[in-house]
């Protein structure tokens, strides 16, 4: 059977209303004591903030790129287009605006901690961005996050070009990914976990065997087998067996 073929179907029924503690107890959930995979989102998930939001403050432009990214995110714009129009905005930054932004995150409340249980118990751990490398290298580092994936910012004579180097990441490219770092790992479909918030997130939540929208959008908890509405990611180990 190959790694595409090895998903287990969601069933529906099992949706929760974003309270781990009242949900229906699901038996063909992942078991943290086997191997298994889990990959989220960067920003507004692994992190409290959206750095082009932040790189926006940066620039004098905060409201408008983040009104452009809350659009992007619940769905109303193409991801491509919101992302090339906010990236154009940040041209003629210095690179050093990156460290500034970086110094400002805050990893959610409970990320690392999850992290840390996963892996103690032999799991991988991914996160696959619409964010940037510049910044989510840093945080795969801190975070000792197994496999990432994000775009690229144009850099030229130390400033950015407000153009995007490399090929974008989109909902096609997260789903990829999960299902690319299950059969590098080893690992089957049905000890997969995928978490996020954003329109782009919802391929790669449903495909997992373990869905969650955590503190997302509306259009995002209604496609979501599972969600998560307080902000703290230790919960997600509510839902494994």
């Amino acid at each position: 059977m190959s790694f595409q073929d090895s998903h287990v179907p969601h069933d529906d029924s099992n949706r929760d209303d974003g309270n781990p503690s009242e949900r229906m107890p699901d038996p063909a959930a992942p078991r943290l004591a086997d191997p298994g995979l889990m990959v989220m989102d960067v920003d507004s998930t692994l992190i409290d903030e959206e750095v082009i939001d932040e790189l926006g403050k940066a620039a004098g432009l905060g409201e408008r790129i983040a009104r452009l990214t809350r659009q992007a995110m619940e769905g109303g714009i193409d991801f491509r287009q919101a992302l090339d129009a906010r990236v154009s905005l940040l041209e003629g930054l210095p690179l050093s605006v990156l460290d500034d932004v970086y110094a400002g995150l805050h990893f959610t409340p409970g990320a690392v901690d999850l992290i840390d249980t996963l892996h103690s118990h032999g799991w991988k751990v991914g996160v696959v961005s619409g964010g940037f490398h510049e910044i989510v290298d840093r945080l795969a580092h801190d975070a000792r996050i197994d496999h990432w994936l994000a775009n690229g910012l144009g850099v030229r004579d130390g400033v950015l070009t407000g153009r995007l180097r490399g090929d974008v990441v989109t909902r096609d490219t997260k789903l990829a990914a999960l299902r690319q770092w299950a059969h590098d790992d080893g690992i089957p479909m049905s000890q997969t976990v995928a978490i996020g918030d954003g329109a782009n997130d919802v391929p790669m939540i449903r495909e997992a065997r373990l869905g969650i929208a955590f503190c997302a959008k509306p259009g995002v908890q209604k496609a979501a087998p599972h969600r998560i509405n307080v902000r703290d990611l230790r919960l997600v180990l509510d839902y494994l067996r």
